[in-house]
């Protein structure tokens, strides 16, 4: 993905696609799945990696990769010019980061994009 070639990444991970054995492992090639696709603009298949992270919280709830989900899904929405969901998920990964370090650049990318919503 550094290279700016997703599809290739896509290919590399997608091996890594069952819930049957570390979910840690399991949540960061979705996870890099759905960034690639936020890459080629696919935004839903983006959004159907970054779902299936938030739908199976369960199976690592201290993940990191749970609140980035709902922003890999605000974008991915976005891309599908889903206002709605996108907002939806914009404020779902704001409010689960609400206690983050405010100079943070993620966290200040997406404040950002939230607005260009409104």
């Amino acid at each position: 993905m550094r290279r700016s070639n997703p599809d290739e990444a896509i290919k590399l991970l997608q091996p890594v696609s069952r819930y049957d054995g570390d979910p840690f492992t399991e949540f960061w090639a979705i996870y890099l799945r759905g960034q690639a696709y936020l890459q080629q603009r696919a935004g839903g298949e983006a959004e159907a990696e970054f779902q299936k992270i938030v739908e199976h919280r369960g199976r690592a709830t201290d993940s990191q990769l749970y609140p980035l989900a709902h922003l890999g899904l605000a974008r991915a929405a976005a891309l599908s010019s889903d206002t709605a969901r996108s907002r939806q998920a914009y404020q779902d990964f704001l409010m689960l980061w609400k206690d983050a370090d405010p100079d943070n650049p993620l966290l200040i990318a997406a404040k950002k994009e939230y607005e260009l919503l409104q």
